[in-house]
This record gives C-alpha cells, structure tokens and sequence, in this order.
C-alpha cells in the first residue's frame, strides 16, 4: 500500500460528491489542504467538475453507483495500494414524504433501503483495507435514524433505512472490536439542498463546516460514535 509521505495531505475518498452535502465536504476539506477522490454517477459534467477547474492538484474523480457491485470493485481496483485517511459514503436517496409502510410499493422500499442501508455498507467493506490504524471510516446518517427520538413519526421509509444504516454501521464495529479507526455515523441536520428541500431549517453553511469540524475533532478517538453537526450524540 502506497502511503502519504510526511507533509503530503492526507487522502480523502468521499463517495457521493456530485451535490449538495457531498459537493460542500469536498471543498471543506480542500480547503484545509486534504487531497480528495470525488465520486459521481454517470458521464455528465457536474458542480464537482467544476470545483475541481479550482483544485486540479488536489481532487480527483471517479465514477460509481454504489447500487453496483461490479462498480465498485472496479473502483476498488483502481484505487488498489493507495492509503486512505479517510473514508466517508454520504450517498443516499429519498422517497416521497408522505409515503408510509401502508402504502409504499416494494420496489420503492427496496430501492431506499438498498441505496440508503446495504450498498454503503458494501462500499465500506469494499475500502476496508485501504484505511489504515488510526484513520477513520464515516457514513453519512440522519437524525431520523434514531429509534429513541421518533415520536412524531412521518418519513417512515427514510427514518427505517437510516436507522437500518445505523444497525449495521454498529455490526461492523462490533465485527472490528480493538480496531482504533475512528467510525461516525453522522447527522448533518435538516440542510436546504436539493435532497433536504427548500423549507428545511438549516443552510449548507450552516452545516458543512461545522460537521467538518466534528469529524476532525473525532481523529484518533477509536470507536462508533452517531454524532450531530453540533458535535452533540444523537441517541440510538
């Protein structure tokens, strides 16, 4: 495995970086001088494209939907012996709000739950080998995971594939007791994105460099944490 030399950046894989959430880690952690592989779905030019006419040293991007597995292998195939400081799957999909277990169809609760829950998990065992001790293994959650804070229920089929999320991000952990990586679920709040919608209560700025924050001040604090943007844990 091809390691950073001293003084080089640290490497970020950042899966999910085309937009919203994702786009806005990307350039927080180029600005604090990380070098970060992007990626996309599909061929078309996107906002991150358009980042990196900023950053041509630093970022690079990749192609994968993480939907299939033949991708991303082939991504893992590409990015074999280079060590990743970091590794965090923010992608993930919606389904209509107003949808309930009563009346989703089961191709729509399959396509959330597998987008959401089981395909980054596969992305994570995918990397595993490529994150070193002490480097850290994230994936993007919501506060709507948590069982213990749903008493108002509504988003039923979102809450479930976050909260599926969690268990299995928990598994994994479980299956790598002693492991001194730091592992994050995180829950970046209600931000207006195109995901989060125009209502939602909080900006982009608003949430981004403080989750970056949060993250940074987990590195080398071993062990599963589900924390907020505020630092703050989000209950199970």
């Amino acid at each position: 495995m091809t390691t950073a030399s001293e003084g080089s950046p640290k490497r970020l894989l950042l899966i999910g970086a085309s937009r919203g959430l994702g786009l806005a880690i990307a350039e927080q952690y180029l600005q604090r001088g990380w070098h970060v592989i992007g990626t996309v779905r599909g061929d078309g030019r996107t906002k991150l494209h358009a980042l990196r006419d900023q950053w041509k040293s630093q970022l690079d991007i990749e192609t994968v939907d993480i939907n299939m597995p033949d991708e991303v292998g082939a991504l893992r195939t590409r990015l074999k012996g280079r060590m990743l400081d970091f590794v965090l799957v923010n992608a993930g999909v919606k389904n209509d709000d107003r949808e309930t277990i009563a009346d989703v169809s089961t191709e729509e609760f399959m396509r959330v739950m597998v987008t959401n829950a089981l395909s980054p998990l596969r992305v994570i065992e995918a990397f595993d080998g490529l994150v070193p001790s002490g480097g850290m293994i994230a994936v993007m959650s919501s506060g709507q995971g948590s069982v213990t804070n749903n008493e108002s229920g509504g988003y039923e089929v979102y809450r479930a594939s976050k909260a599926a999320l969690n268990t299995l991000m928990r598994s994994f952990a479980a299956r790598h007791a002693g492991d001194n990586r730091t592992l994050l679920l995180l829950a970046p709040g209600w931000v207006r994105t195109d995901m989060g919608g125009p209502q939602a209560r909080l900006s982009i700025d608003e949430s981004i460099p403080n989750l970056v924050n949060t993250i940074e001040a987990q590195r080398g604090k071993p062990g599963l944490q589900y924390l907020d943007y505020r630092g703050q844990t989000v209950p199970w």
